[in-house]
């Protein structure tokens, strides 16, 4: 494999050399027309040259250094069975610019089991640091409050916990939750019966455990009544033992819906609660989001955890990051 030089960043060019000993597992690291090193040559801005089962990669000290670590670090979870794709190189990559990537790399090379969520679709695995401390938080806590913008993975992280729960039995029921606020549209009256006029509202949470589970599962489990999608609202006078219970988009609450949300909470639960401090979608004339209240309140109280989340946690495309950056700073 060769191509033209990637121009490197100003500075002293260095030179590395990356050997692998599973030459097997190489044209999946590769990539198909070895699109994961042309993703590591444009992000990074080093030149790298492939023969055999060695990657020489050049460009300044600092870029070879992080594209090593890149290239270890996709190279140990395929040796742990994980696929590595566009997403995952992404990940691996925003990995490697945090001063807590080798930590990471140190512990998965001395056999610790990574930190994993298994579903019956798929192994979810953390793509930032942030993703890291949230999913440890979700195996740890009772209460986990996740605060952060669009795309770090906070809804979907904790339907797919949700999900493995509900598959082992650790869990009897799972229920998802949200309030019915409009995010700046009227949306007027739907037609329909209720279910009919609170999907809208619902989708995310559908689309997170569609992509954990089979549909027909999906299906023959809210039929049963083993998950249930309902809004905050229907959640008031009830008491939710055996649950994995997950509020999302909770900045749209109001303190005392806040309130009444988690007091709902019953023996052997686990209860997750979503949102971004900075989308509130609230009417004008409500004091307060129900979300900022309820961490400024409870943060500190043993067995309740706070995972945050920035843009440098986005995992969708990498656009997403930019256009919140642009919108947070505005806004700033």
């Amino acid at each position: 494999m060769s191509r033209k030089p990637v121009p490197a960043q100003s500075g002293e060019r260095s030179r590395a050399e990356v050997t692998f000993d599973r030459p097997e597992l190489l044209p999946q690291l590769f990539g198909e027309y070895d699109t994961n090193l042309v993703a590591l040559e444009n992000r990074l801005g080093v030149y790298i040259t492939a023969r055999g089962n060695r990657v020489q990669v050049e460009g300044t000290a600092e870029q070879v250094a992080l594209a090593r670590d890149v290239l270890n670090g996709l190279h140990t979870r395929l040796l742990q069975g994980q696929d590595v794709d566009p997403g995952m190189v992404d990940a691996v990559i925003a990995l490697a610019a945090q001063p807590t990537l080798d930590g990471i790399i140190s512990a998965e090379r001395s056999g610790i089991p990574p930190i994993m969520i298994r579903t019956r679709k798929k192994t979810i695995v953390p793509r930032t640091i942030a993703q890291t401390h949230y999913m440890r938080d979700l195996l740890a806590n009772d209460v986990i409050f996740a605060l952060g913008p669009a795309g770090t993975g906070k809804t979907y992280l904790a339907v797919a916990q949700a999900v493995a729960q509900l598959i082992t039995g650790s869990v009897q029921r799972l229920i998802l939750s949200r309030p019915a606020v409009e995010a700046g549209e009227k949306l007027g009256f739907l037609p329909g019966d209720m279910k009919e006029k609170v999907d809208p509202y619902l989708r995310p949470l559908y689309d997170a455990l569609h992509d954990c589970l089979p549909a027909e599962q999906v299906e023959r489990r809210i039929a049963s009544g083993e998950i249930e999608i309902a809004p905050i609202a229907f959640m008031r006078g009830r008491t939710l033992a055996d649950a994995f219970i997950i509020l999302d988009e909770a900045q749209n609450t109001t303190p005392a819906q806040m309130k009444m949300f988690l007091t709902r909470f019953g023996e052997g639960s686990r209860m997750v609660v979503c949102g971004d401090p900075k989308q509130v979608d609230l009417p004008g004339g409500v004091a307060g989001s129900g979300l900022a209240d309820a961490v400024a309140r409870l943060e500190g109280i043993e067995r309740i955890g706070v995972s945050r989340f920035s843009t440098a946690d986005v995992v969708r495309h990498p656009i997403v990051g930019r256009i919140v950056e642009a919108y947070e700073g505005s806004d700033a």
